[in-house]
Order: C-alpha cells, then structure tokens, then sequence
C-alpha cells in the first residue's frame, strides 16, 4: 500500500482511501442531494470550528510574512532557489514565514525560513491532489475551506511575497490587492518578485486596466516589483516599522 498521505480537516487518508468530493465542493455544489438546504445551516458549525482553530493556532506568531508561488517548479529550478532565498532573508529580518504549505517554490521558502532560525508555517488545504504538508513546516494547519485559509494568510501576515506560481497565486495576489485597494487592510506591502514572469502582468496593468481607467495611478503603486530579495525585505521591514 501507498504511504501517501491526505488531510480532510482533521481525517488523515493514506494509501487508496480517498473521499468523493472536497468540503469546499460540498458546500459551493447546489446541485447535489435535496437535503443540502438544510445541511448547509448546519455545515457553518463546522466553518466556525476552522476559524476558531486556526485563530488560536495562529495568534502567538512573531510578525510574518505569508509567501505564495508555484508548487509544479521543481526543487532544482531557479524559482525554487529565489523562494529558498526570500524564506531565509525574511526569517533573519525577525519574520515567521506563512505559505500554503506545499512543494516547489512553498516548500523552498519554508526551508529557507528553517535553515535560517525562523517559524516556518504552512496552511494546507483539502484537494484531491494535495500530499499534505512538506516536511520542513514547523507550525501547520490543514484547513478544509479556501475563503477560511485566505483570511489566516491575511490575518497574520505583515506583507505578502508573491514568486512566480498559477491560478492560486494569482488569486492570492488580487485578494490582497483589492483589499489594500479598499482599505480593508493598510500598511500591508505587497511584493512581487521576477521582473521577467511578472512584468508582462503589469504592463497589462498598466496600458489596459490603467489605460482604460478601471484602476487608478494610485493603484498601480500598490504593488512592488523587483528581483532583489534583499530589496524586497527592506521595503517590508521599513513599511512595518513606519506602522507601528
């Protein structure tokens, strides 16, 4: 048998046990048996229950800093190395590091944040594709509701990095985005490292969304883009110091 390993909250799935359907499928599916009316007033219960575990996990972190990006880029890439190199660069700035908790870039930051000395801490999630957490999270919760993990990446971060990664990562990105665009949350950088991946996203951004006038100047600044770990460290550590 397998020794393959799967979280669904807190049911642990090895070998060919698996389930039919993810949480987040059963709650966002209302097409499914005719009694699901009902069993979703009662499925908040269980939300609540992830909201209040991962708010007493997470309330004695250090300052941190959640790091999204790619968990297909293999462990020899270049991308793994720059996420070796900002997980360690933050750690020895005083910052825990946040990611999803995964492989490829994820996995990386978070080794780079142990080796360093710092927290290093993964927020999984429930997928039919996910192996659980990579070895080098210290501090990890397995969550099975998306819109529950976006708010502890938020919650507890100082600042997001985000490293070239997909759909998840993007979706990271413009959530933080809007929020700081909204003012949902402030002081709260958000760095963007990999002028050759990311720059094609904001000369969109800035001769389509800006140019068209669906965002504004102001929004535009809103993000940082560099290839200089080191740049990006200072400009959250000095956005930090400048909030308290």
């Amino acid at each position: 048998m397998s020794n393959r390993e799967r979280h669904s909250g807190a049911v642990t799935l090895r070998g060919s046990v698996t389930r039919s359907s993810t949480a987040d499928q059963a709650l966002l599916d209302s097409r499914g048996r005719p009694d699901w009316k009902t069993k979703d007033a009662w499925r908040t219960l269980r939300i609540l229950s992830e909201f209040v575990e991962g708010f007493e996990t997470m309330a004695d972190l250090p300052p941190s800093v959640s790091v999204f990006g790619s968990a297909r880029s293999p462990e020899d890439s270049a991308e793994c190395q720059l996420g070796y190199d900002v997980g360690a660069a933050l750690a020895r700035a005083g910052f825990a590091v946040i990611t999803g908790g995964g492989p490829g870039v994820m996995e990386a930051a978070n080794k780079g944040a142990a080796e360093a000395g710092g927290l290093s801490v993964g927020l999984g999630i429930e997928l039919p594709f996910e192996h659980g957490l990579n070895d080098w999270v210290e501090l990890g919760i397995d969550f099975r509701y998306f819109f529950v993990r976006k708010t502890m990446f938020v919650k507890y971060a100082q600042a997001f990095v985000v490293l070239p990664g997909g759909y998840g990562t993007m979706d990271e990105l413009f959530e933080a985005l809007t929020l700081v665009q909204t003012r949902k949350v402030t002081q709260f950088p958000v760095v963007l490292i990999g002028t050759a991946y990311w720059g094609g996203l904001i000369d969109w951004l800035r001769t389509t969304m800006l140019g068209e006038g669906k965002i504004s100047k102001e929004d535009l600044d809103l993000l940082m883009l560099t290839d200089d770990v080191d740049e990006a460290v200072s400009h959250i550590v000095n956005t930090s110091e400048a909030a308290t």
